[in-house]
């Protein structure tokens, strides 16, 4: 299991009976969370001091209680020699902007990033599909990559920009689009583009901006295979998500092995991600990644 432990404004401080309490900063949750199926006391003192609730109702969907919690607030994550700074505000599903867990898979690659022996003529291109709010957007710039960062959502794509500004790389070189990502691809592919990483985060279920439809089941084969044809010749690594309990780290493996490895050698590793529980000691698991080096 791949753990991001390397956080000092955000940790998971208990779980129970379905719900996660964490420390978001100098502000305290309560989430639920489908992994935590077990029944123990809800003895951290922070359980009664929370400030904010979200509360999943039995027929879908669920609604946030509020107590003292600012609309926005923010927290950073050192990165190498970069603080990056994600802006928070609680959103629909019991979502507040970023997944902390992700810190393990920024970790990885812009280890590679910052390592790698640059072309003379450019910088390294990274692409990131399904990019959410921008953390592995964010990271991979900091790290000194020309990064194209792709969502369907434009209030996600305007978030991302913002959580790049807070983090000093307004300037970096990062080209932000508003898109489909499949149609995307496929126009990368007509025009020739290569790219020296790729990060998708698939959602599990999903419309593009004009009603696309995506399936994760049904498209995340036949879409990596696609995307690995954007991948350059001298390639560092590609890493997909997973956080959908049917997508095991086992099959990310074989469907990398089979769509990149094949073809550029290198290692293929799958595993779980988790955080740590700071006062049970425990691990909670939150989904799966694959990855790919050269």
């Amino acid at each position: 299991m791949w753990i991001a432990d390397k956080w000092r404004d955000y940790e998971v401080l208990d779980a129970t009976e379905g719900e996660k309490l964490e420390r978001w900063g100098d502000y305290i949750l309560v989430r639920p969370d489908p992994q935590v199926i077990w029944s123990t006391p809800q003895s951290h003192r922070d359980w009664s001091r929370k400030n904010g609730h979200y509360h999943r109702s039995p027929k879908g969907g669920g609604e946030w209680e509020f107590f003292r919690l600012p609309d926005e607030w923010s927290i950073s994550y050192s990165l190498g020699d970069s603080d990056l700074t994600f802006r928070l505000k609680p959103f629909s599903f019991k979502h507040t902007g970023l997944f902390p867990e992700q810190a393990a898979n920024w970790e990885w690659f812009s280890a590679l990033l910052r390592q790698a022996k640059r072309p003379a003529d450019r910088p390294l291109k990274v692409l990131n599909l399904f990019a959410y709010t921008g953390g592995a957007t964010i990271a991979a710039a900091s790290a000194g990559a020309a990064v194209t960062h792709v969502d369907a959502s434009k209030g996600m794509v305007s978030w991302a920009r913002e959580n790049a500004v807070c983090s000093g790389l307004g300037d970096a070189s990062v080209r932000w689009l508003v898109d489909d990502c499949v149609k995307f691809v496929e126009r990368e592919i007509r025009r020739g583009s290569l790219y020296d990483g790729i990060i998708m985060d698939p959602p599990s279920y999903g419309r593009g901006p004009k009603g696309e439809i995506w399936k994760l089941e049904t498209s995340i084969w036949p879409f990596l295979t696609l995307t690995a044809k954007l991948l350059s010749r001298d390639a560092l690594f590609f890493l997909i998500n997973s956080y959908t309990t049917g997508l095991q780290p086992a099959v990310l493996s074989y469907m990398l092995n089979q769509a990149v490895a094949k073809r550029f050698g290198g290692q293929v590793e799958a595993g779980e991600i988790g955080l740590p529980v700071s006062g049970t000691g425990l691990i909670l698991p939150c989904g799966a990644a694959g990855r790919w080096h050269r």
